[in-house]
């Protein structure tokens, strides 16, 4: 199965801190890649320099044709919109995870109002509680509900820096610098 996200309507400079948070955020938890809608430079050199110390392969890519885009991932996958509006996800995401097992993910993030259209296109509305919150706690759970709390503390090959858990303090290893 392959993760990706759709970060819908990504507002510059207002959206910059928050985006940036909801690619890392996917990179973090499973997700392969992001995909957002307008391009914005700074998000993007942000996403990449993370990946490039913490390693992994994650892809970020601009799509200004999202209906497009996701019509030609539902031949290959399901569509998730994350809403306050949706089912509920202590409900669903048994089905989910079931359906996913064969098929590839695109989860739904918007930035501002969601178009009418995405609920349409979304084989899965689904709620991550009732009460106003961030988009990147949506996807968190999401995520975490996803892949069972199992990519919370999972290695990414390439890394230059790791944290090691540890209950006394900081345990960081940094790759080495050859010179």
């Amino acid at each position: 199965m392959v993760v990706e996200v759709l970060r819908l309507g990504h507002r510059g400079d207002r959206d910059k801190r928050i985006s940036t948070h909801v690619a890392l955020t996917a990179r973090a938890l499973g997700a392969d890649k992001i995909i957002f809608t307008t391009e914005d430079e700074h998000v993007e050199n942000s996403v990449k320099k993370v990946v490039e110390s913490w390693g992994g392969n994650f892809e970020f890519v601009v799509e200004k044709h999202w209906r497009k885009y996701i019509r030609e991932f539902k031949k290959r996958g399901i569509v998730v919109h994350l809403t306050m509006y949706g089912a509920n996800i202590n409900e669903i995401m048994p089905e989910i995870r079931e359906i996913s097992r064969d098929k590839d993910i695109l989860v739904i993030v918007g930035a501002e109002k969601v178009p009418k259209e995405v609920y349409e296109l979304a084989d899965y509305n689904v709620s991550v509680g009732n009460q106003p919150h961030s988009e990147v706690a949506a996807l968190a759970i999401f995520l975490d509900r996803l892949f069972e709390g199992k990519t919370l503390y999972r290695d990414f090959e390439d890394a230059k820096i790791k944290i090691v858990p540890s209950k006394d303090g900081k345990v960081v290893i940094r790759e080495k610098q050859n010179k």
